[in-house]
């Protein structure tokens, strides 16, 4: 029998490409997104490819939308074997001059949507007493950067949450939950986080728009002088999530490049994968 994999956000980018490669390595792939008219170009794929892939509708900031597409999945496959928590959006912008709008927004997309979906599937994987929760957060999970403060701070409560979770549901009930933490991807993730930030044309005022510019300069800078190092491709990032779903022992924690590992070395040196914290935490408090 195929497992089946959930996964978020498979309009575009790391969504998109991971549900083609999960399907071509033999999974039954429930590729959900908020806006089911954005899915002619996977379809075509499905239909030339003759892919395992049903596409369905999935909005992370609504609970019945989650419930829903879960419970289509039980419905048909009596069981959810992979939750891939893809779904996020950037956003690069001065705290003082957010919105109270785009501060819940962000943190609804990258972090609440995670743990309802997370809440949606748990009790089937605990039933069945197996699955997996692979969690695509960032290095922004554990390296703050300038205007990307509330983005990195949803993402560092993502890597929290998953880590807390873990310290109990994984040896009780043989559900294995790994965080993977991409650097630049060349997708349109960036282009929608830069938009976002745009105010009557400009990306910051006042005393914030020169350090902006700097930023921004900065961003554009190493993408001109180190593309191949700095960014990968959804198609690249999607490899890594299939290799940490087809392994036995799965890390909780990993890096999808060497520039994202280079960059979070100072956090992860002592414990790259994120096991020894883990394994202190059961030791302490179970």
């Amino acid at each position: 029998m195929k497992k089946n994999v959930l996964i978020t956000g498979t309009s575009t980018g790391v969504g998109f490409e991971s549900a083609i490669l999960f399907a071509k390595n033999g999974f039954k792939v429930y590729a959900s997104m908020r806006n089911t008219s954005k899915s002619d170009s996977l379809k075509e794929i499905i239909r030339k490819e003759n892919l395992d892939i049903e596409v369905l509708q999935l909005d992370v900031t609504d609970i019945k939308s989650i419930n829903s597409a879960v419970k289509t999945i039980i419905e048909k496959d009596n069981r959810i074997d992979i939750l891939v928590n893809n779904a996020g959006a950037g956003f690069a912008k001065a705290t003082e001059q957010s919105s109270e709008e785009e501060i819940r927004w962000v943190t609804e997309v990258n972090y609440h949507g995670v743990v309802f979906c997370t809440q949606a599937v748990l009790s089937y994987m605990r039933n069945q007493k197996s699955g997996r929760i692979i969690s695509i957060t960032s290095v922004g999970g554990l390296v703050g950067q300038p205007f990307n403060e509330l983005y990195c701070g949803a993402k560092f409560a993502v890597e929290g949450f998953m880590e807390g979770l873990a310290t109990y549901v994984s040896d009780a009930f043989n559900i294995k939950i790994s965080n993977i933490e991409p650097g630049g991807i060349a997708t349109e993730f960036m282009t929608s986080a830069i938009s976002k930030t745009a105010v009557d044309g400009k990306f910051a005022s006042g005393e914030y728009e020169p350090i902006f510019e700097r930023y921004m300069a900065g961003n554009q800078k190493r993408a001109n002088e180190s593309k191949e190092l700095v960014y990968q491709t959804g198609a690249e990032v999607a490899e890594v999530v299939l290799k940490v779903a087809l392994n036995e022992y799965p890390p909780f924690r990993i890096r999808t490049s060497k520039w994202a590992e280079d960059f979070c070395e100072l956090k992860t040196k002592a414990d790259p994968d994120g096991t020894k914290q883990l394994n202190q935490l059961k030791e302490q408090f179970l």
